[in-house]
Parts: structure tokens; sequence; C-alpha cells
């Protein structure tokens, strides 16, 4: 069995040219910059750094978020490389065909259906019970929720995956207007808070930076760590008593806040829609990256200067809002509640792109069914792009999904680590390939943050390695079952019915 045969460059972008499967060309620089930051800032600006100071590093969850932040954005500059290189719908999945095989190309194609499916629904659910809380904080008599009997939905996450798949359908351009307009207001939100939040900065809530770890049972809201299941993988391995702040709990914090800055592996499946993806794809990448990771550290340092975070640690769910209100400026939870509705709606927006366009690469390589990458007028999978809009939106209403957010973190990093490995593997393999961006330090660099991408997930759960495990059980089955044996590049296809296209590629 040929589990490891790759497709060369040339049959991989001769696809984008495959008629009825082609996407059209037409985003820039700066809409892939939005894109970035529309997806990798919403609810979770607001929360995740509170609860990462509370239950995991104190004050240092500022070295966290850097920590994460350097780690993704190093990963990041993996994508840009071969972004500029090969500009295809597919992000990692694509990237990984071409280097180290078609199973591991399976298997982070399927790891980034699960991260996108999920964080889809998650957000949209999540995406309801803010517009609900805004809602009744601004005194408004309204609710999404609808009871009929002992059936329970909510309407709120099948109007916004509605709303955003309507959109793309009509073109990847049009709902990234829609997209950017909001993210711009957001952003504002964003450092509108900040700056007020260093009005009530206090030096003392700084110290100790790095409180002196201890175990987890000692904090009573942070039993969540505590247990083996919802023990770092690492620590419940070497057989660690679960332990919270510290040096561990600095690392564990990072492991959390990297949620936040989940989506630049999105906006690298939008290559094969953009105009001069050699250029503007990396550019893209970089600049949204940069935005995020200055967003993120000052509301890390406003959240812990705010309030200290023993105060934090005694609340059930703290978050940027629950500080404001300790401080006693309450009206702060109206614009923070307005920020993340307007967050999470971005997000959705290009989670469901991205998710459509993962599925749709597969489809046209015939891992999945080749009925699924056909293309419409407007240039979208539409047909694709409504299927999976129903899919996230009846998951989202009628299921409770909160718990599977951590399934996330864990098929995104998955994916960082292969595309991260995979650089110094294309490097050897074709050094002839013009690349219009190159990361520095080849190859010790990319290994190294594959490392660091792997350590990360090693401090994930017991409980989120176990259900990653049984999802690629499932992925597995379907692979031998369907994939390998319709696979395009094994059935010959791909060589005989595209070597026109290819050769048109080729010379321009």
């Amino acid at each position: 069995m040929q589990l490891f045969r790759t497709k060369s460059v040339e049959q991989t972008i001769a696809e984008t040219g495959e008629e009825g499967r082609k996407l059209k060309r037409n985003l820039t620089w700066w809409d892939l910059s939005i894109m970035g930051v529309a997806v990798a800032v919403g609810a979770g600006i607001f929360s995740v750094g509170a609860q990462a100071a509370a239950f995991h590093a104190g004050p240092a969850v500022i070295i966290s978020f850097l920590i994460a932040g350097v780690v993704c954005g190093a990963a990041v500059m993996c994508y840009a490389e071969f972004a500029s290189m090969i500009p295809v719908a597919g992000s990692a999945y694509t990237f990984t065909y071409t280097t180290v095989g078609e199973i591991m190309a399976w298997i982070i194609g399927w790891d980034l259906i699960l991260e996108m499916l999920m964080a889809g629904s998650v957000i949209s659910k999540y995406w309801g019970v803010y517009l609900n809380d805004f809602m009744r904080l601004m005194g408004w008599n309204f609710n999404t929720n609808l009871t009929f009997g002992s059936f329970h939905i909510d309407v709120a996450p099948i109007i916004i995956v509605a709303f955003f798949t309507t959109l793309l359908v009509f073109g990847t351009k049009i709902g990234a207007r829609v997209d950017g307009a909001m993210t711009v207001l957001k952003i504002a939100i964003v450092f509108f808070v900040v700056i007020v939040g260093f009005f009530y900065v206090k030096a003392s809530n700084f110290t100790p930076f790095i409180p002196p770890a201890e175990p987890a049972s000692s904090v009573a809201s942070s039993s969540a760590v505590s247990g083996v299941m919802g023990q770092p993988l690492w620590q419940w391995a070497t057989g660690m008593v679960p332990s919270i702040y510290g040096v561990p709990g600095i690392l564990s914090g990072a492991a959390l806040v990297f949620f936040a800055f989940i989506g630049f592996d999105v906006v690298a499946t939008a290559s094969e829609e953009t105009k001069d993806p050699h250029k503007n794809v990396p550019l893209g990448i970089g600049v949204g990256m940069a935005l995020i990771i200055v967003m993120y550290m000052l509301v890390a340092i406003v959240t812990t200067g705010m309030v200290s975070y023993k105060e934090l640690a005694q609340q059930d769910s703290p978050s940027l809002a629950t500080a404001f209100e300790l401080v006693g400026a309450n009206w702060a939870a109206k614009i923070i509640s307005f920020g993340i509705v307007l967050g999470l709606a971005t997000v959705v927006m290009v989670l469901l792109l991205g998710l459509t366009r993962i599925v749709f690469a597969m489809s046209r390589d015939g891992l999945l069914p080749r009925s699924l990458s056909k293309t419409g007028k407007h240039g979208t999978p539409a047909g694709l792009q409504i299927a999976v809009g129903v899919v996230v939106a009846l998951v989202a209403a009628l299921f409770d999904i909160g718990v599977l957010s951590d399934m996330v973190n864990i098929g995104t990093l998955s994916a960082f680590t292969l595309v991260a490995i995979s650089i110094p593997i294309m490097r050897k393999k074709r050094p002839d390939l013009p690349r219009a961006f190159k990361i520095p330090g080849n190859p010790w660099v990319p290994i190294f943050i594959g490392l660091a991408n792997l350590w990360l997930m090693l401090n994930l759960t017991v409980l989120t390695w176990i259900r990653f495990l049984v999802w690629l059980v499932v992925g597995f089955a379907i692979y031998f079952g369907y994939g390998y044996r319709h696979a395009r590049l094994g059935t010959g296809d791909l060589s005989e019915e595209l070597s026109e296209e290819t050769n048109q590629a080729i010379n321009g």
C-alpha cells in the first residue's frame, strides 16, 4: 500500500485550473489580515486571559501569551512559506500532501475538519448566548431561545450561520468586506476597553509576577485541572501531582491561551482565492499576526493589573468584564458584551469558509466524494458551503458542545507541527521552486517550531487526547474504507486528466 505517496507541486497547482472546480481570486493582503484578526479575536480576548491568570499562571500569563504568540507566529511563518509556493486551497492538508504523503495529509485534513467543525459550532452557540446576554444588559425583553413542549432550540446560531453562509455562496469577497467592517469596529472596541482599563491598573497586582507553584486542589475553582481527565497529559504521564502557577502554570497557561491565536491556518485556506498570492499571502498573514499579538498582550496586562489574580481565582468564570466589575466599573460590561457579539460573528464567517475549503480540497483529490468540490457561477462551492452551514447550524442549535472546545486546540497544534517539519523536507525535495518568503534558520528553526507545538499539545488534558484518538480512529476507517481507493493520485486520474492543465500552469 502506497500510504506515503505524494502529489507534485505542479499537479497540485494544476488542479486549481480544473473546469468546474475553480475558485475565484479576488482577495488582497488586507483582506487576509482582517480575516486572521476576525477569526482569532473573538470572545476569547475578553475571557481566556483572565482564566489563564486565575487558574494557571497568575500575572505571568503575560509570558504565557508571549510564548503562545511566538510559537503560533513562527508556525504561521511556515504556513507563509508554503503558501507562497503552493497558493492552493486546503492549507496544512495540501502542504502535507506534497511533502510527507497522503496518509499524513489525510490525518491533518481530518484534524482540520474536527477543528473547524467544532470551533464553528461552539462559536455559533456562544454567539447566541452572548447575544441574549447583551440584550438582557440593555434591558431589551427579547430572547432567541424557543421551547416547544420538552423540545428546546436556540435559533440564534441558525441565524448567524445562515447569514454568513449566504454571503459566502455569493462570493468570498462579499463576505470578506462585511466581515472586515465588523472586525475594524471590534478592534476599536478592544483598544477602547484597554485604554480605559489602564486607569484602574495597580502595580501591586503584578506581585508576585510568577506565583509559587501549589497543588491545583488548593484553589477552589480550579477543580477542573485537578482530576486525572483534566490534568495535562505530560503531568499525568510523569506521575506529577496536578499543580498551578510557577513555571508549569506558565506552560499550561500557554497551551490554554493558544486557543486565542487560532485562525491563521484558516487564512491559509484562502490562498487559492488571493490575488498575487506569492506576495499577498505572507504579507497578509504577517500583518494580521502582529496585530493579534499586540492586542492580546495589552488585554493580559490590563486584566492582571486591574485586580489580583487571587480575586479572579475566586470567580467561577473570570473574564475582563469580571475585572471591571470588581473595580466598580459595571458600565464596561455593556461595551464588552457588544464587543463579544461582534467578535464572535466575524469568527463564525471565517470558520465556515475554512471548513468548506478543507473539505473542498480533500474532495477535489478524491479522498472524499468528488461531487462536493463542484463550484458554481460565483466561483464558490455553493452546494458544499450550504451543506457545511446546515451541519454547523444544527450541531450548534441542538447540542451542548462546550465540552469539545479543547478539540479545536489539539487539531490545530497537530497541523502546525506537521507543517513546520515539512519545511526542511520540501527545501531538500524541491530546492528549485520559487519562494516569495523563506523562514530563516532552516532546518533547525522549523524543527524547533514543530517540537514547541508538540510540547503545547502535551500540555492539553488527558480527556482531550482520548477524544482526539477516537476521532483519528473514525478517520482511519473512512480513509481505508473510501479515501485510499478513490484518491485521484492512486487511480492515476490526476496525472492523466490534468496533464494539459499542468502544462498550462507551468507555462503561464
